[in-house]
């Protein structure tokens, strides 16, 4: 009775949750098998519980481990899930840019192996989605284009090593499987609420600002004329939502970004206003910023600013081609950043407004004579 049945992995992280709510949302009865591993249970139930009861109903938590041989499921489990699926999107990654190599190795390579192994059970499969990042493009610059991979680039950080050595296992398969690979550019917070599971990346720098004094403009780090490729979490999802239903998706690579992106100053100018902060002036040398950035205890406001800060000196873009083509006839857009900047910088303000009240309840806790 269902329109679809989707497999999922790598809920309950933040992207994959933000997939699931994508999925059993609108009109489409679509049934959500999702792969979790045994110590995220808990936490993949809370964020069922906050899905209306009707979606809730239409997601089957899987115990399992997509790293694992057939995803870590016996032969009678998986026997009797593979002739229902229909779709694949395999999002299970290592995506933090400090991750241990291990680790990462283990998550974006193996992970990829197995879902080729379980997709190829499969018998009524349409697309198996995998998501990858735009920045397995490494130290390329210039412009990028989808069918693109390996083109002599050095990669900055495990996860895009791993990441292109996993599209690579998943890419060599698609005569036997329909496969569609997806790349997001740099992911940040939802366009509509702001909310982000972690302030990585650009909101190294958001942080800086929304934290600096009113009436200090922060020089920028580097120049500031590098385009910055974000795109909102909720555009990523409902973009692979339509390539993982799209007939025409199957054989191909689609970047997931901003068509237009903004330059590095002019994101910092618009979330300094956004912050009722005055626009940064003036800049730091790369080589100084990068030196500033081995401060003791700086990764506690942010995770690996100093990985971030080697992306944002690349000049790179992308071609958004065979996405624009795509999602042509749909209503799927990504909105410009403009458009909900306001709401980034207030979801940053808000996490730190609750991160300040916990510290001082805490010290008051502790010592009750103050």
């Amino acid at each position: 009775g269902y329109d679809e049945v989707v497999l999922l992995t790598g809920f309950p992280s933040f992207a994959a949750r933000k997939m699931v709510e994508e999925l059993v949302r609108g009109p489409e009865r679509t049934l959500v098998h999702a792969v979790v591993r045994a110590k995220s249970l808990p936490e993949a139930e809370a964020a069922l519980d906050g899905l209306p009861l009707e979606q809730r109903r239409r997601v089957v938590l899987v115990e399992g481990d997509a790293a694992a041989m057939d995803f870590g499921l016996s032969g009678a489990e998986l026997r009797s899930l593979a002739p229902e699926i229909d779709i694949i999107h395999h999002m299970a990654q290592v995506s933090y840019l400090g991750a241990d190599k291990k680790l990462a190795t283990q998550v974006n390579v193996g992970g990829a192996r197995e879902v080729v192994e379980v997709a190829l059970q499969c018998t009524a499969l349409k697309n198996l989605v995998y998501h990858s990042t735009a920045q397995v493009s490494g130290d390329r610059t210039g412009l990028v284009l989808e069918d693109e991979l390996d083109k002599g680039q050095g990669f900055r950080n495990v996860v895009e090593e791993t990441l292109a050595r996993g599209e690579r296992i998943v890419w060599v398969h698609r005569e036997k499987l329909p496969i569609s690979i997806v790349r997001p550019t740099i992911i940040v917070g939802d366009s509509q609420t702001g909310e982000v599971d972690r302030f990585d990346g650009p909101y190294f720098l958001i942080l800086l600002i929304v934290t600096s004094p009113p009436d200090f403009p922060l020089p920028l780090p580097g120049r500031g004329d590098t385009h910055l490729n974000l795109v909102p979490i909720d555009y990523v999802v409902r973009a692979a939502k339509a390539i993982g239903r799209h007939p025409r998706a199957p054989g191909r690579t689609f970047h997931i970004g901003d068509p237009a992106p903004l330059t590095v100053r002019r994101v910092f100018e618009l979330v300094a206003t956004a912050g009722g902060r005055r626009s940064p002036r003036g800049f730091i040398p790369a080589n100084l910023t990068k030196a500033l950035l081995r401060t003791p205890g700086l990764d506690r406001l942010a995770k690996s600013p100093r990985a971030f800060l080697d992306a944002l000196a690349t000049p790179v873009s992308y071609s958004f081609a065979n996405t624009t083509e795509l999602l042509a006839d749909s209503d799927v857009r990504c909105p410009p950043f403009e458009s909900y900047v306001d709401g980034i910088v207030e979801y940053v303000q808000h996490r730190l407004r609750e991160k300040r009240e916990r510290e001082r309840e805490s010290a008051e806790i502790e010592d009750p004579l103050v």
